[in-house]
């Protein structure tokens, strides 16, 4: 088969989607010795990364080559939303499209689309995000419903809110396919010299975009809340860049009489989210809404204690492995985090339990169940001709 591959989120400022494709790309390339793939890095009409050229999915394998590409976002744009009689021919004829960044191209005629499911945040709770965002995610999402031959996704949860919101779609055709940690087996970085004042095991961390579904306001309330019943904790490290609506966050730290314990690190590179996993004394990941949870998983590889929330997807991925919360209740995300300062639960059991449970996800595993959805879809009569 020949496999048309989106990779257009891979570049190097790269969260959730970008991952997946980057990480499930690179392990393809690994085991699939039969299929030819052609990797688009620009794909589709509401995303594009202006330094595609080099930073996008590139594998050093002869069946893994470039596929068709924009010079601008306007060019990009004018293709997927107008596409061409011989769209697929530019496409390089392929016989299967993944699509991995939300966007669902609608004039496969021929080629079997295969769309990666992430979540419904943007259905759930359209205030977690910016309208464009939501517009887009919404149109990509609706599409699939109708064009997409068959649909991965990346929990259990996602699949089922995704067909309580399109119950048209036929439920044979979407199966879960888990994320997996890019961090096994890689040695132990050493201290970036911008943590250096990090001493291991004493600071609690928070690796997540800033933004109002990752929770950070009520983080930090109950951080607050912690200082202050305590007197003394481990300084706050927030690993994640500035998304949206979050503009006045350092504002209201200032305002909790925290800022000086909150570290904002910004977006930080792989080696130094390995050494802050390695090294905290938890994670504490109270977000309203997930897809799947991928910074919990990579967490619990790292041998990290980890405080996450008891909703949508998360269960799935933590199971007993760590301290479930309501990330509603400021008090119940207070109260995980003073029974772990406290040793009323045991930090080491718990980093135990989480080791082994990241043991049942792999990138090897989930790129095998791809392929095996590829060679099934092939088969299959397309849904819309």
């Amino acid at each position: 088969m020949r496999i048309g591959y989106d990779v257009s989120q891979t570049g190097k400022n790269k969260a959730g989607c970008g991952y997946l494709a980057y990480s499930l790309g690179q392990t393809l390339a690994k085991i699939d010795t039969q299929n030819e793939y052609l990797l688009y890095p620009t794909f589709g009409d509401f995303f594009f990364d202006l330094n595609w050229m080099s930073d996008t999915l590139q594998v050093g394998n002869q069946r893994f080559r470039r596929g068709l590409a924009h010079h601008n976002f306007e060019e990009a744009q004018s293709f997927w939303r107008n596409p061409p009689a011989n769209f697929e021919e530019r496409l390089g004829n392929p016989d299967i499209i993944h699509a991995n960044n939300f966007f669902c191209p609608t004039s496969c005629h021929r080629s079997r689309l295969v769309y990666t499911l992430y979540d419904l945040g943007h259905v759930k709770n359209p205030d977690w995000t910016t309208e464009a965002n939501r517009i887009g995610c919404f149109a990509g999402t609706f599409k699939a419903s109708l064009y997409a031959d068959f649909i991965v996704a990346i929990s259990e949860y996602s699949r089922r809110h995704f067909l309580e919101i399109f119950p048209h779609y036929p439920a044979e055709r979407i199966e879960v396919v888990p994320l997996a940690s890019r961090f096994v087996g890689l040695e132990t970085p050493k201290k970036p010299q911008e943590l250096g004042n990090f001493e291991p095991g004493k600071f609690w961390l928070n690796v997540a975009t800033i933004e109002p579904r990752k929770n950070p306001r009520r983080l930090a309330q109950a951080y607050a809340r912690l200082k202050a019943d305590l007197g003394v904790t481990f300084p706050l490290v927030l690993a994640g860049g500035q998304g949206w609506l979050m503009e006045d966050f350092e504002d209201y730290l200032v305002e909790l009489g925290i800022r000086e314990y909150v570290h904002l690190l910004g977006y930080v590179d792989e080696s130094t989210v390995i050494w802050l996993l390695r090294n905290c004394f938890a994670l504490v990941y109270p977000s309203l809404f997930e897809g799947f949870g991928l910074p919990v998983l990579e967490a619990m590889s790292q041998g990290a204690a980890v405080i996450t929330s008891n909703t949508t997807s998360l269960p799935e991925v933590i199971g007993d492995a760590g301290l479930l919360v309501d990330p509603l209740e400021v008090d119940s995300i207070y109260q995980a985090m003073r029974r772990l300062s406290l040793g009323e639960v045991n930090r080491a059991e718990l980093q135990a339990r989480g080791f082994e449970r990241s043991k049942m996800f792999s990138w090897e595993s989930s790129a095998h169940k791809v392929l095996d959805i590829y060679e099934r879809v092939f088969k299959l009569d397309k849904l819309v001709t």
